[in-house]
C-alpha cells in the first residue's frame, strides 16, 4: 500500500500584507539575502504568496509592522508577546523584533488560529500559533 502524505499538514496558512509595506520589505529580504540568505528567501516567499491588501481594508487582527502579538511556541510550550518591528526599531528586551529574524517572517500577515512551521537561528524546525493579535497604535 502507497502512503500518500496529508496535504493538510504541509499546507501553509492564508497571509494578508498591506499592500503599501511591500516595496520596504522586498527592500528589505534583498538587503539581507548575503548574511541570512534562509531569512531574505522567506520573506519574498512570504510576500509573493500573500494577499494584498489595502490598509483601510485589513483587519485588525492580522500581524503586520507594528503589531502586538500573542503567540505560543508550539514545540517549547511558551507563550510570547512581541512586538513585529523593522530592524531599525528592534529590542529585544523590550519585546520588539524586527520582522527580519525568523519568527518576526513566520509571523507577518497572520491571525488568530494560524500555525506555521519557523526554522530557528540554530536550524530547529518548530511550530508556533497565533494567539492574539493586537493592531499597531495609530499617531493621529
Amino acid at each position: 500500500m502507497t502512503k500518500v502524505s496529508n496535504p493538510a499538514s504541509t499546507r501553509l496558512p492564508k497571509i494578508h500584507l498591506d499592500k503599501t509595506l511591500v516595496g520596504r520589505l522586498e527592500a528589505l529580504a534583498a538587503s539581507v539575502m548575503r548574511r541570512s540568505p534562509e531569512v531574505g528567501e522567506r520573506l519574498i516567499d512570504e510576500i509573493a504568496r500573500a494577499k494584498l491588501v489595502a490598509p483601510n481594508k485589513m483587519r485588525d487582527d492580522v500581524v503586520t509592522i507594528g503589531s502586538v502579538v500573542t503567540y505560543r511556541d508550539l514545540d517549547m510550550a511558551r507563550e510570547h508577546t512581541v512586538s513585529v518591528v523593522y530592524p531599525e526599531n528592534a529590542n529585544i528586551e523590550e519585546g520588539r523584533i524586527s520582522v527580519l529574524t525568523p519568527v518576526g517572517v513566520a509571523l507577518l500577515g497572520l491571525s488568530p488560529g494560524a500555525t506555521i512551521s519557523w526554522v530557528t537561528r540554530d536550524d530547529e524546525t518548530r511550530q508556533l500559533e497565533v494567539l492574539e493579535v493586537r493592531p499597531p497604535l495609530t499617531h493621529d
